[in-house]
């Protein structure tokens, strides 16, 4: 099922800035990572990585979650969904990585995870040595670090750029118009702030999730080896498997979106209470509202109004955006 995802090879010191932000579409990048110090000491030995990390490992507290034996490394949720099948804690990175040095050694190990760690809070340092010059500055590095763990189905309101330095990763993606197909779950409780998959790209269960087949027939996929790199389009649906009983990670995330905009998983939350239970006339009226005005599905709703009176319409500069949020406030505080 499925396809493989475009590649291209990497040369050191090449600039992919410009053919990286001018696609929408997924690409693996070949030894994008292959100059790094980390990925150097990968290839000598699982020892070698961590103790690598270790040497410049902070005080400074990692979130981390753990699955008991059995979980088969799925991080997701237990059995009745009112919680999950792992626990959480923290940890300075140095203790972390000597708990994952005992585990490798162990056949039927607990699965952990240190997920999205700000690389220069874990490990002052790591980024002067390990970096990608080309990436907006915006693109803090952020460590992923564990064992043969399974990542569910989801999405990033950002761009991202992923290289492994230590061990093997697959990873399976979904365009944003398979999400109906997708069998996401709840909105909360969820283990990391973000809907996940229900279904599992690794056992798939078409008959509890017949919609799943077809997400599966148009999935993108690829293993990706210590120095390979992999660009993740903004809110591309992604499944990442661990391979190797040390895997390590490098992401960095960018939006260019202006911060002032407001969030569009707020406007969606408010677009549920708002719309969802509207009759259906109405529904399909603020269908098209939104199609017009937000989506700009008919081009330019101000192009037959002067400038000077385009207003909240546009929504283009700071004081626009100012605006618009001062009416949600008002709005919203007038009501309970």
């Amino acid at each position: 099922m499925g396809q493989g995802i475009d590649e291209v090879t990497c040369t050191a010191g090449t600039d992919y800035h410009d053919l990286v932000l001018a696609s929408d579409q997924p690409l693996v990048l070949r030894g994008l990572a292959n100059h790094w110090p980390i990925v150097a000491a990968a290839r000598t030995s699982d020892a070698a990585v961590l103790a690598y990390l270790r040497a410049g490992a902070s005080e400074a507290p990692v979130q981390f979650v753990v699955a008991p034996p059995g979980s088969g490394g799925r991080m997701h949720y237990d059995d009745d969904m009112r919680g999950f099948n792992f626990r959480r804690g923290q940890a300075p990175l140095g203790p972390l990585l000597d708990e994952l040095a005992r585990l490798s050694g162990e056949t039927d190990a607990a699965a952990m995870a240190a997920q999205g760690v700000l690389a220069e809070q874990a490990a002052p340092g790591f980024c002067d040595e390990n970096r990608l010059d080309w990436l907006p500055a915006t693109a803090k590095a952020r460590l992923w670090i564990g064992n043969r763990i399974e990542v569910a189905i989801h999405s990033d309101p950002a761009d991202n750029i992923a290289c492994v330095a230590a061990g093997r990763r697959r990873f399976t993606l979904f365009a944003p118009e398979q999400l109906p197909n997708l069998a996401m779950g709840p909105f909360d409780p969820t283990p990391a702030g973000t809907p996940i998959g229900m279904a599992d790209p690794l056992r798939p269960d078409f008959d509890r999730f017949p919609r799943f087949r077809q997400a599966m027939d148009s999935a993108l996929s690829a293993e990706l080896l210590p120095g390979d790199g992999i660009f993740i389009p903004y809110h591309w649906y992604h499944h990442v498997q661990s391979l190797d009983p040390v895997s390590i990670l490098v992401n960095h995330w960018w939006n260019d979106a202006p911060a002032d905009g407001g969030s569009p998983w707020d406007a969606m939350l408010h677009a549920i209470m708002a719309i969802r239970h509207l009759p259906p006339n109405q529904r399909q009226a603020w269908q098209a509202m939104f199609s017009h005005y937000a989506f700009l599905a008919s081009g330019d709703p101000r192009e037959h109004l002067p400038a000077h009176i385009h207003g909240v319409l546009g929504a283009e500069s700071p004081a626009d955006r100012l605006a618009i949020r001062q009416m949600l406030l008002k709005n919203l505080s007038g009501r309970q």
